[in-house]
Parts: structure tokens; C-alpha cells; sequence
């Protein structure tokens, strides 16, 4: 009997939800799951998850005391919002959740490591093994530096916004416990930039995540590789045999309704045998890559914003949900 494509690209690789839709995990069975602020503040206004949020917005306000602004209520929620929906996932999925640090910290590695804490303390208390957690943060240098000292704690990082090879040596020297190359937003700057289509293993964001993946294996990195943001299972079939893709509702279905033969295009031995030259990956080293790459300068930058925006924007749809609970019934508030 033939098997679809998700079936055999199983064999090869940790298939990870892309979503915070706790239905779509149900159907497709992931071993893990990563969320981020944009898909979070969708997931939050699906009727199905309203009773989350109420419940969060309600905890928060007991906690501050009626005194309390409606602000001030709102972004304590929308800090435990993910942290209820991780939560809740785990109880889904048998791996583990991303959470992610606010990303309008992305530049500052003291306030990144303190919330990073803060989150797992949560989990902790909600009796989450924090073995289950992975702490996303964005892949500056200042992100970086975080991860390294939150690693020697034993937090586990996934650092996220990454498009550079200076990005991967620098997360994998942190000891970054995974990192998540994006390969979509990869070929979209491409794409603009240069006016061309690309298919198959002539993508940009394919390319890049295979000689990050190589890398790691030719010089023995612990750190996982998990391929992130498709625009087509095209993509993903390249991709078959990297440690991790992390993959959206979408594209898990049509894997599951395609058939054909799915053959493993990365593998550790293979990269072994590769002649690669082993880079050292300092501050200086770091920011002159970054600067030599438009298209990783252009992706995190906007990444950061993309995120920082979608926080924003939830922080008002909390805002006013509470007003709603409000005026509806003061007392339960």
C-alpha cells in the first residue's frame, strides 16, 4: 500500500504544528507545536477558544484588583494568554510548545532572559515540566546572547526570525537548544527582490536551510534545525530528512492527500562528507555578515515589527473583551 506524503516524511523528520488552532492538532497529530504573537491573536478570536481568553482576562483582574486599568489588565493577559494556550496544546501533542519572548525585546538580552524566567515560572506553576517548553526568541545578537546564558540555566531556546548562516553558528555556539530558519519569507524577499519564480531545490529559503542544516551536521552542532514558514509543500519535499518542519494546517493536509514517493534529501551522513569551511562567528564577525546580507537585515527587522504589531493588536482585542465581560456582568469580572 503507497503512503501519503506526510506518512513518509514522518520517517525522516519531526513534523511540528504551525498554529495555536488546538482542532487542527487534533486532526494531524503533530509531535510538537510553536505558536507566535500573529497566529495567537487569531486563535483568540475563534468563538471555540473565547472561553481561554475569558478565563485569562478574569484571572488577570482578580489579580491586579478592581483599581486596576482596563490596560493594565488587558497586557497582563495577553502575557498568560500563551501561556494558557501552551497549556492547553500540551495537552494534545506528547512533545513540546513554543512560547515566545515579546519581540519588543528582541534588542535587549536582560529583559529577554528576565522574561524568559517569568514564563517559565508560569509554566511551573500551572505543574508544566519546563522540559516540555521551548522559549522563542529572535535571532539577534542580543537575542543570542540570551539564549546562552538561559541554556546554561536548562531553558530551552528556539530561536526564531532566522535567516542567516551567521544567525544558525552564532544560536548553535549559544548552545540553542533549536533554531528556525524561515524559509518562506526567505523566498519572498527573493521574489521581490529579483522579479524570478523559484522551484523546487533552486528556492532560496531551500538552499538556505540545507547549508545550515550541513553545517550543523559536518561539525557535529547539537543544536536542531527546524525548517519554518512554507509557501508550498514543494518546500517541504526538499526539506525531507532536516530535524524538524514545522508546518501549517494547510500544508499538513495536502501532504496527507498527496501521494507519491517522498525520498530524503538531507541527512547527517551525506553532510559529513561535505567540505565546509568551519567559521568563527564573534560580535564583529556577526555584524558584518548581517550587514553584507540584505535579506536577512530586511527579514528580522521586519519580522521584529510583524510580531511586535500582532502584540500590539492583541493587546487591544483583550482590551476590549474585558469592556465587553464589563458591561455585561461587573460582578464576574
Amino acid at each position: 500500500m503507497s503512503q501519503n506524503l506526510l506518512e513518509q516524511l514522518r520517517k525522516y523528520t519531526v513534523v511540528v504544528a504551525d498554529t495555536g488552532d488546538m482542532e487542527a492538532m487534533e486532526k494531524f497529530h503533530p509531535q510538537d507545536a510553536t505558536t507566535n504573537p500573529s497566529l495567537i491573536t487569531t486563535v483568540a478570536q475563534m468563538p471555540q477558544y473565547q472561553p481561554i481568553v475569558d478565563g485569562v482576562l478574569t484571572d488577570a483582574h482578580k489579580e491586579l484588583g478592581d483599581r486596576a486599568s482596563d490596560k493594565d489588565v488587558a497586557n497582563l493577559a495577553f502575557k498568560r494568554l500563551a501561556i494558557a494556550f501552551g497549556k492547553k496544546i500540551l495537552e494534545i501533542i506528547p512533545g513540546r510548545v513554543s512560547t515566545e519572548v515579546d519581540a519588543r525585546l528582541s534588542y535587549d538580552t536582560e529583559k529577554t532572559i528576565a522574561q524568559a524566567r517569568e514564563i517559565i515560572g508560569r509554566y511551573k506553576k500551572e505543574n508544566v515540566n519546563p522540559d516540555r517548553i521551548l522559549i522563542k526568541i529572535a535571532s539577534t545578537w542580543e537575542g543570542i546572547r540570551a539564549a546562552e546564558v538561559l541554556e546554561k540555566e536548562g531553558i530551552h531556546i528556539n530561536m526564531t526570525l532566522l535567516f542567516g548562516l551567521h544567525q544558525a553558528i552564532a544560536a548553535a555556539d549559544a548552545r540553542a537548544t533549536l533554531i528556525s530558519p524561515f524559509v518562506g519569507r526567505i523566498l519572498d524577499w527573493y521574489k521581490k527582490d529579483t522579479g524570478k519564480d523559484y522551484q523546487g531545490a533552486d528556492d532560496p529559503g531551500v538552499q538556505s536551510v540545507t547549508r545550515i542544516y550541513n553545517y550543523f551536521k559536518k561539525f557535529g552542532y547539537k543544536t536542531v534545525v527546524m525548517g519554518a514558514s512554507f509557501r508550498n509543500i514543494g518546500e517541504i519535499r526538499e526539506l525531507a530528512g532536516c530535524d524538524l518542519l514545522t508546518i501549517s494546517p494547510q500544508f499538513l493536509g495536502e501532504l496527507e492527500k498527496t501521494e507519491g514517493d517522498l525520498p530524503r534529501k538531507l541527512s547527517p551522513e551525506a553532510a559529513r562528507a561535505m567540505k565546509i569551511e568551519k567559521l568563527n562567528v564573534d560580535k564583529a564577525t556577526f555584524d558584518r555578515m548581517h550587514a553584507a546580507d540584505r535579506m536577512a537585515t530586511d527579514k528580522l527587522k521586519e519580522g521584529i515589527e510583524g510580531f511586535t504589531s500582532a502584540l500590539v493588536n492583541l493587546e487591544k482585542l483583550l482590551a476590549k473583551r474585558l469592556a465587553e465581560l464589563e458591561s455585561r456582568a461587573p460582578a464576574a469580572v
